[in-house]
């Protein structure tokens, strides 16, 4: 940033006041991008793009200088001895942009103009206000590592999926699009609805554990591929697992750890199970309404029975963010541990769970979703229904002479 005419008659160099990274950016480019054109905005290619500010953990990475001089309380001295509250008139603005991988790497820069004029809040305190004009924008150049050009289109984006593992009798689903936040595509529902029907048909998993590879739980849907001209298909197979269990609910207990984001459609696939272990730095948001829909993966009844009428009104209403401990205390999480320690501690719980009858654990669950579903009288009218079932099994004689024999039980589920 250069600023002033004393600076630039000094011959000072620019300086630089921030340095951040996309990695901050709480959206990928492409939701970013479906957001901007989801009102028909008529952005084409070759746009200069304003995604916003980003602003990075530390002070040096704050992407605004109202934030860089705390709104104005601690000007921001230059090297020349001037001070720098907002910007005046005369102030040059230059932002550098970069990207590299191992095969491409992409520069960028815009040099601006601004000129202040003032303007007044409700209590009539003066404040700057800054009119951009565009001085030029140099276009991205790309080059292989070689120094032959690349286009766009020949660098690779890893591929979003979900990847089951089996440990015992705990079948763990895991979300693998961390590049991307998580965020879901049609192809990553299809498959997460394919491995929760694989837990529910198959006997020899008694317990799923679903968890998130990188450092956030999801970030929802990757909103282009679902929404507008290039929405890629996506229906439930016949007979399948609703991933939110809407449709058909998987009968076996399912343990979600989640961490970092947990936004939308995260928070109601978590609901779907029945424990969430998340860890300390989880925010949690309903966000829908603030982008002119509503949830529609079951957040609306899930939160009552949860968190009662006036929590799960307070949050859906507001779309607000909420950490691990609000969640806490309104029932939506279970237990809190550490970053990094939430996968561990879901598999211990679910491998607490597989000691138990699976038949006992899956008739509990059952029984317990029918008084959601239809109220009181007819979870006891259930009971009849369910009793021969428990009584007349293996693992209900496997339980008895165990603790005849004082030993602990080993149970088949049958």
């Amino acid at each position: 940033m250069r600023i002033g005419t004393r600076h630039r008659a000094e011959g000072h160099p620019a300086e630089r006041l921030s340095r951040t990274s996309l990695s901050h950016e709480y959206w990928t480019v492409a939701q970013v991008v479906a957001h901007h054109t989801v009102g028909s905005c008529n952005l084409q290619s070759g746009d200069l793009f304003g995604c916003g500010t980003i602003s990075g953990p530390t002070s040096e990475e704050a992407g605004a200088l109202i934030e860089l001089s705390e709104g104005g309380r601690k000007p921001l001295t230059l090297d020349n001895g001037e001070k720098r509250s907002f910007l005046n008139d005369g102030d040059s603005i230059i932002f550098r942009a970069g990207a590299r991988s191992r095969t491409l790497r992409a520069s960028a820069s815009a040099n601006f103009a601004a000129k202040s004029s003032s303007q007044h809040d409700r209590r009539g305190t003066s404040h700057p206000s800054t009119t951009v004009r565009i001085g030029g924008f140099a276009p991205v150049r790309c080059y292989a590592a070689n120094g032959r050009s690349l286009q766009m289109s020949e660098t690779k984006v890893p591929v979003g999926k979900i990847r089951t593992e089996v440990h015992g009798r705990v079948l763990k689903i895991i979300i693998d699009n961390a590049a991307k936040k998580n965020s879901f595509s049609p192809q990553m529902m299809t498959q997460m609805s394919d491995a929760l029907t694989i837990l529910h048909n198959t006997e020899e998993y008694w317990v799923g554990v679903i968890c998130a590879e990188g450092s956030d739980f999801t970030a929802g849907l990757d909103m282009p591929k679902f929404f507008g001209p290039n929405a890629e298909k996506w229906d439930l197979k016949e007979g399948n697992i609703d991933v939110f269990g809407l449709a058909n609910r998987c009968r076996k207990p399912i343990v979600t750890a989640v961490q970092g984001i947990v936004f939308t459609i995260g928070i109601e696939m978590m609901l779907a199970g029945d424990i969430v272990v998340a860890a300390d730095d989880c925010r949690f948001c309903q966000m829908e309404a603030k982008r002119g829909i509503a949830p529609l993966g079951g957040a609306h009844f899930r939160y009552l029975t949860r968190a009662g009428w006036g929590d799960a009104m307070y949050h859906l209403f507001l779309c607000d963010e909420f950490n691990a401990q609000r969640a806490f205390k309104i029932g939506l999480v279970q237990e809190i541990v550490p970053p990094g320690k939430h996968i561990e501690r879901a598999m211990e719980i679910a491998q607490l769970i597989a000691k138990n009858a699976p038949i006992g654990i899956q008739i509990t669950k059952e029984a317990a979703l029918k008084y959601i579903e239809n109220g009181e009288r007819a979870a006891i009218d259930y009971i009849p229904k369910i009793k021969d079932r428990v009584l007349n099994s293996e693992d209900a004689k496997e339980g008895i002479q165990s603790f005849v024999e004082r030993r602990a039980a080993v149970f088949c589920g049958r």
